[in-house]
Parts: structure tokens; sequence; C-alpha cells
């Protein structure tokens, strides 16, 4: 029991640093620059991993690794990037929570998994959940922060689908550093030509950075990966639930975001779907939720 709740607090690293990814890109990230910012988080904690991992891809894997970059690391990140610096932090945190409820129905229309009561109820109160949330919001919601979030889940739902049907060469470890690798290189091009010139960075800005890259992306990937290698799937993925309440608490205590009941309810009726959605056969999904040995998170890793 020791062991597990050891084992447990350093998972728990990993969806902490990613709720706390919403509030360092909304406050400390230069606005303009969701696909510089994609690069810059991706390749050097790439190859940090891909230092630690010793392995290179080979083969078919070339390739395949830079499609599941871009699905589940370039475009990803720069959707995560934006949606970041235009909604509320608590906002954008929720609406990305909703992740492992899509990649439910997306192994269902992709690989023919079967969908369950649970999966389809959990859908339905998340859907709900949001539906409410932003119809409750103090303020007018930004809709390219939202089209944002929603395109990021839809892109690495699809990933999900394309990492399990491919199957995995090596260690996660391994596969997680070339996707990041692939998904920041495919990046540097489109963001000269979209966005020209690299931002200039402050100190702040600076510093955030490196946070990003060290704790919210390499260090929370290792952190894990102990998971992943040391407690069962069902306690990972409720773990994983401490993402979008990390970017919650964040929103609500720094960033000055307000939360009415109506929203607090649509919240947790979006917990409350995920919740319910564990209960049915496990449909692994890592990282950013459902954990699998087959690619790099997407529902709790932001």
């Amino acid at each position: 029991m020791e062991n597990s709740l050891r084992w447990a607090a350093v998972t728990a690293i990993a969806p902490v640093a990613w709720g706390t990814n919403y509030y360092v890109t909304h406050e400390y990230l230069p606005d303009g620059h969701p696909l510089y910012g994609a690069v810059i988080r991706a390749l050097p904690a790439g190859l940090l991993l891909l230092a630690l991992a010793r392995r290179r891809p080979t083969g078919d894997w070339w390739w395949k690794a830079t499609v599941l970059g871009i699905c589940n690391v370039g475009a990803f990140f720069a959707l995560i990037y934006l949606a970041s610096k235009l909604l509320p932090v608590s906002l954008a945190a929720t609406i990305m929570s909703t992740s492992p409820l899509a990649m439910g129905l997306f192994a269902w229309a992709l690989l023919s998994e079967r969908l369950t009561l649970p999966v389809v109820a959990g859908a339905i109160l998340g859907i709900g959940g949001v539906l409410l949330m932003l119809g409750t919001a103090h303020s007018a919601v930004d809709l390219r922060g939202v089209a944002a979030s929603l395109a990021a889940v839809t892109m690495s739902s699809c990933g999900y689908a394309l990492a399990k049907k491919w199957g995995r060469p090596g260690d996660l470890l391994a596969t997680t550093s070339w996707q990041l690798v692939a998904g920041g290189a495919v990046m540097i091009p489109v963001a000269i030509l979209v966005e020209g010139a690299p931002p200039s960075l402050d100190l702040p800005a600076v510093g955030g950075f490196t946070y990003v890259v060290l704790v919210a992306t390499a260090g929370a990937y290792l952190a894990w990966f102990a998971g992943l290698r040391y407690l069962n799937a069902a306690s990972v993925g409720l773990i994983g639930l401490l993402n979008p309440v990390t970017g919650v608490l964040l929103g609500t205590t720094l960033s000055g975001d307000r939360l009415s009941l109506r929203q607090l309810l649509g919240m947790a009726l979006i917990l409350g779907g995920i919740l319910l959605s564990r209960r049915g056969p496990r449909t692994p999904v890592p990282g950013r939720t459902q954990p699998s040995p087959t690619r790099i998170g997407a529902g709790d890793r932001c």
C-alpha cells in the first residue's frame, strides 16, 4: 500500500503539471505565436527524452512517428496554446478534459470497438456540461478558443486511433520522444511561413517556456511513465482528473476567473461523465487520461 501511494504521488506530478500549463501559457507566453509555442515546447523536450531513450525509429516508423507527431504533438500543442490564450484558464482546462469521452467515440467509429452504455452516457453528460459552462459565462466566450479546444480534442483522438491501429515498436519513452521531436520539427517551417520571425521573449516568457519544456512536458511524461509501469490503468486514469481540477483552481484563484453556480454544475457533469465512462471495458487512452502503451497522452496531457 505504501509503495502504491508513493507511485501515485509521483504519477500525480504529471496531470498537475499539465493542468498548470493553461495558466502559464495564458499569463506568461507571448500572444499570437501558437505555432512557435508548439515548436519551443515539443522539440527540446523530445530531444531530452530521445537522449534518455537512446533509440531511433526504424522502417515505416519514420513516417508513422511524423503523422502521430503532427496529431498528438505539433498541431495539438499549437491548438492548446491558442485555446489557453483566448479562453479563461478554467474554461480551457474543462473543455479539454472531455477528450476521454471523444476518444471513446473515435475508437467506436474508427476501430470498431464496442460502444458501451457507460461511454455513451458519459459522453452525453460531458457534452451537456460543456454547453452549460459556455451558456452561463459571465462574459462573452471567444468562439475561436472553443473551436481551438474542440479541434485539439479531435486531432488527438484521431492520433489515438492511428496509434492504437499501428501498435508500438518500442518502449513508451522512445515512441513518445519520436513524436515530440517529429511534431516540433514539422511545425518549424509552418511557423516561419505563417508567423514570420520567432517572437521576442522577455524574462517571464523565457521562464514560462523553461517551465513548460522541463516540467509540463519532459518531467510530466517521465512521471506519467512511472505510473503506467507501477499502477493499474484505473488508478492512473483517475489520477489524470487532477489535470482539469488544477486548471480550474489556478484559473479561479490566480487568473481571476469567476465561475457561477451553473458553471460549477457543468464542471461536475463533465467530471461525472468521465468517471462514468471509465466503468465500462477499458479503452486505453494515455497521458492527458486513460493510459495506453501505444502513444503519449492527449486528454489529460496538455
